[in-house]
Protein backbone atom coordinates (compact mmCIF):
# COMPACT_ATOMS: atom_id res chain seq x y z
CA UNK A 1 0.00 0.00 0.00
CA UNK A 2 2.93 2.17 0.98
CA UNK A 3 4.57 0.99 -2.66
CA UNK A 4 1.38 2.13 -4.45
CA UNK A 5 1.01 5.54 -2.77
CA UNK A 6 4.63 6.34 -3.06
CA UNK A 7 3.68 5.49 -7.05
CA UNK A 8 0.44 7.72 -7.22
CA UNK A 9 2.18 10.43 -5.62
CA UNK A 10 5.45 10.29 -8.05
CA UNK A 11 2.66 10.35 -10.71
CA UNK A 12 1.25 13.03 -9.77
CA UNK A 13 3.81 15.18 -9.58
CA UNK A 14 5.42 14.59 -12.73
CA UNK A 15 2.43 15.14 -14.72
CA UNK A 16 2.09 18.44 -12.75
CA UNK A 17 5.71 19.53 -13.71
CA UNK A 18 4.63 18.51 -17.42
CA UNK A 19 1.77 21.12 -17.18
CA UNK A 20 3.65 23.99 -16.37
CA UNK A 21 5.04 24.80 -19.58
CA UNK A 22 1.37 24.16 -21.51
CA UNK A 23 -0.58 27.58 -22.83
CA UNK A 24 -3.80 28.21 -22.59
CA UNK A 25 -4.59 27.83 -26.36
CA UNK A 26 -5.54 25.06 -28.35
CA UNK A 27 -3.63 24.19 -31.42
CA UNK A 28 -4.77 20.67 -33.24
CA UNK A 29 -1.77 18.40 -34.23
CA UNK A 30 -1.55 16.76 -37.23
CA UNK A 31 -2.28 13.34 -38.09
CA UNK A 32 -2.58 13.20 -42.08
CA UNK A 33 -5.96 11.69 -41.22
CA UNK A 34 -8.35 14.67 -41.72
CA UNK A 35 -9.66 17.19 -39.20
CA UNK A 36 -11.68 14.60 -37.25
CA UNK A 37 -8.92 12.44 -36.27
CA UNK A 38 -6.87 15.98 -35.90
CA UNK A 39 -9.62 17.02 -33.76
CA UNK A 40 -9.73 13.37 -31.74
CA UNK A 41 -6.09 13.37 -31.07
CA UNK A 42 -6.39 16.69 -29.56
CA UNK A 43 -7.76 15.72 -26.62
CA UNK A 44 -5.10 14.02 -25.81
CA UNK A 45 -2.21 15.56 -25.92
CA UNK A 46 -3.59 18.71 -25.05
CA UNK A 47 -3.83 18.66 -21.49
CA UNK A 48 -5.38 21.59 -20.95
CA UNK A 49 -8.35 20.25 -21.91
CA UNK A 50 -7.81 16.57 -20.93
CA UNK A 51 -7.15 17.02 -16.78
CA UNK A 52 -10.25 18.95 -16.66
CA UNK A 53 -12.23 16.53 -18.82
CA UNK A 54 -11.05 14.14 -15.98
CA UNK A 55 -12.08 16.03 -13.32
CA UNK A 56 -15.44 16.35 -14.10
CA UNK A 57 -15.59 12.48 -14.98
CA UNK A 58 -14.90 11.88 -11.93
CA UNK A 59 -16.77 14.45 -10.00
CA UNK A 60 -19.76 13.32 -11.65
CA UNK A 61 -18.84 9.37 -10.86
CA UNK A 62 -18.51 9.99 -7.22
CA UNK A 63 -22.07 11.58 -7.49
CA UNK A 64 -23.93 8.76 -8.79
CA UNK A 65 -25.60 7.38 -12.31
CA UNK A 66 -27.34 10.78 -12.49
CA UNK A 67 -24.66 13.00 -12.44
CA UNK A 68 -22.65 10.75 -14.52
CA UNK A 69 -25.26 10.41 -17.31
CA UNK A 70 -26.01 14.38 -17.05
CA UNK A 71 -21.83 15.23 -17.47
CA UNK A 72 -22.22 13.07 -20.31
CA UNK A 73 -24.32 14.57 -22.29
CA UNK A 74 -23.77 18.34 -20.84
CA UNK A 75 -20.04 18.79 -21.67
CA UNK A 76 -19.50 17.64 -24.80
CA UNK A 77 -23.04 19.76 -26.16
CA UNK A 78 -21.76 22.76 -24.39
CA UNK A 79 -18.08 22.09 -25.67
CA UNK A 80 -20.04 21.99 -29.67
CA UNK A 81 -21.41 25.27 -28.74
CA UNK A 82 -18.91 26.95 -27.10
CA UNK A 83 -16.36 25.88 -30.10
CA UNK A 84 -18.82 27.32 -32.12
CA UNK A 85 -18.76 30.01 -30.88
CA UNK A 86 -15.44 30.87 -30.48
CA UNK A 87 -14.52 29.85 -33.86
CA UNK A 88 -16.94 32.35 -34.73
CA UNK A 89 -15.76 35.19 -32.48
CA UNK A 90 -12.10 33.94 -32.39
CA UNK A 91 -11.26 35.76 -29.63
CA UNK A 92 -8.79 33.90 -27.03
CA UNK A 93 -9.51 33.93 -23.36
CA UNK A 94 -6.80 34.35 -20.30
CA UNK A 95 -5.37 31.06 -19.44
CA UNK A 96 -6.08 31.89 -15.68
CA UNK A 97 -9.67 30.23 -16.48
CA UNK A 98 -8.07 27.35 -17.36
CA UNK A 99 -6.29 27.34 -14.42
CA UNK A 100 -9.80 27.67 -12.38
CA UNK A 101 -11.20 25.23 -14.27
CA UNK A 102 -8.39 23.10 -12.66
CA UNK A 103 -8.66 24.20 -8.99
CA UNK A 104 -12.80 24.28 -9.13
CA UNK A 105 -13.47 20.36 -10.18
CA UNK A 106 -10.20 19.10 -8.80
CA UNK A 107 -11.43 20.84 -5.17
CA UNK A 108 -14.89 19.73 -5.46
CA UNK A 109 -13.47 15.88 -6.34
CA UNK A 110 -11.14 16.12 -3.61
CA UNK A 111 -13.90 17.10 -1.24
CA UNK A 112 -16.20 14.67 -2.23
CA UNK A 113 -19.23 16.35 -1.83
CA UNK A 114 -22.64 15.65 -2.62
CA UNK A 115 -23.73 17.56 -5.54
CA UNK A 116 -27.27 18.58 -6.38
CA UNK A 117 -28.45 17.89 -9.86
CA UNK A 118 -28.52 21.39 -10.91
CA UNK A 119 -24.84 21.91 -9.74
CA UNK A 120 -22.99 19.26 -11.87
CA UNK A 121 -24.97 20.46 -14.92
CA UNK A 122 -23.76 24.12 -14.06
CA UNK A 123 -20.73 22.86 -14.04
CA UNK A 124 -20.46 19.92 -16.98
CA UNK A 125 -21.76 23.67 -18.86
CA UNK A 126 -19.41 26.01 -18.24
CA UNK A 127 -16.76 23.32 -18.21
CA UNK A 128 -17.51 22.40 -21.88
CA UNK A 129 -18.14 26.18 -22.60
CA UNK A 130 -14.86 27.42 -21.25
CA UNK A 131 -12.88 24.71 -23.24
CA UNK A 132 -14.81 24.69 -26.23
CA UNK A 133 -14.32 28.28 -26.27
CA UNK A 134 -10.85 27.92 -25.67
CA UNK A 135 -10.90 25.08 -29.21
CA UNK A 136 -12.85 27.09 -31.20
CA UNK A 137 -11.05 30.09 -31.09
CA UNK A 138 -7.66 28.44 -31.29
CA UNK A 139 -8.96 26.45 -34.16
CA UNK A 140 -10.18 29.46 -35.95
CA UNK A 141 -6.80 31.38 -35.50
CA UNK A 142 -4.64 28.13 -36.83
CA UNK A 143 -7.16 28.35 -39.98
CA UNK A 144 -7.88 25.29 -39.46
CA UNK A 145 -11.21 23.54 -40.37
CA UNK A 146 -14.33 23.80 -37.91
CA UNK A 147 -14.80 19.79 -38.32
CA UNK A 148 -12.24 19.58 -35.58
CA UNK A 149 -14.68 20.32 -32.81
CA UNK A 150 -16.64 17.71 -33.90
CA UNK A 151 -13.60 14.97 -33.08
CA UNK A 152 -12.69 16.67 -30.24
CA UNK A 153 -16.15 16.48 -28.80
CA UNK A 154 -16.33 12.80 -29.74
CA UNK A 155 -13.58 12.77 -27.53
CA UNK A 156 -14.90 14.10 -24.49
CA UNK A 157 -18.25 11.84 -25.26
CA UNK A 158 -15.96 8.57 -24.87
CA UNK A 159 -13.60 9.55 -21.62
CA UNK A 160 -16.15 10.76 -19.59
CA UNK A 161 -18.60 7.57 -20.45
CA UNK A 162 -15.24 5.51 -19.46
CA UNK A 163 -14.39 7.00 -16.45
CA UNK A 164 -17.52 8.33 -14.81
CA UNK A 165 -18.90 4.34 -15.30
CA UNK A 166 -15.67 2.88 -13.89
CA UNK A 167 -15.87 5.70 -10.81
CA UNK A 168 -19.78 4.99 -10.40
CA UNK A 169 -18.80 1.04 -10.16
CA UNK A 170 -16.18 1.62 -7.68
CA UNK A 171 -17.37 0.21 -4.40
CA UNK A 172 -14.49 -0.42 -1.72
CA UNK A 173 -14.29 2.63 0.77
CA UNK A 174 -10.57 3.05 -0.44
CA UNK A 175 -11.52 3.65 -4.14
CA UNK A 176 -13.13 6.83 -3.37
CA UNK A 177 -10.26 8.01 -1.33
CA UNK A 178 -8.05 7.11 -4.24
CA UNK A 179 -10.04 9.14 -7.03
CA UNK A 180 -10.08 12.06 -4.47
CA UNK A 181 -6.56 11.77 -4.14
CA UNK A 182 -6.39 12.39 -7.54
CA UNK A 183 -8.65 15.21 -7.55
CA UNK A 184 -6.42 17.03 -5.07
CA UNK A 185 -3.48 16.70 -7.43
CA UNK A 186 -5.68 17.99 -10.05
CA UNK A 187 -6.52 20.95 -8.02
CA UNK A 188 -2.45 21.72 -7.18
CA UNK A 189 -1.72 21.65 -10.56
CA UNK A 190 -4.39 24.00 -11.18
CA UNK A 191 -2.95 25.83 -8.27
CA UNK A 192 0.81 26.11 -10.19
CA UNK A 193 -0.78 26.86 -13.49
CA UNK A 194 -2.37 29.76 -12.06
CA UNK A 195 0.71 30.80 -10.43
CA UNK A 196 2.54 30.32 -13.30
CA UNK A 197 0.04 32.22 -15.29
CA UNK A 198 0.24 35.25 -12.76
CA UNK A 199 4.05 34.97 -13.04
CA UNK A 200 4.12 35.44 -16.97
CA UNK A 201 1.57 38.55 -16.87
CA UNK A 202 3.57 40.26 -14.62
Amino acid sequence: MRSLRRGLTLGGTVAGLSLLPTPAHAHLVTTGLGPLYDGISHLFVSFEDFIPVVAIALLAGLNGPKAGRIALFVVPGAWLLGGMAGFAVGAPLPGTLTAASFLLLGGLTASDRRLPAAAVTLLAAALGLLHGWLNGAGIAEAGREALGLVGIVSAVFVVIALLAAFVVWLRPPWTRIAVRAVGSWIAAIGLLLLGWGLRGAS
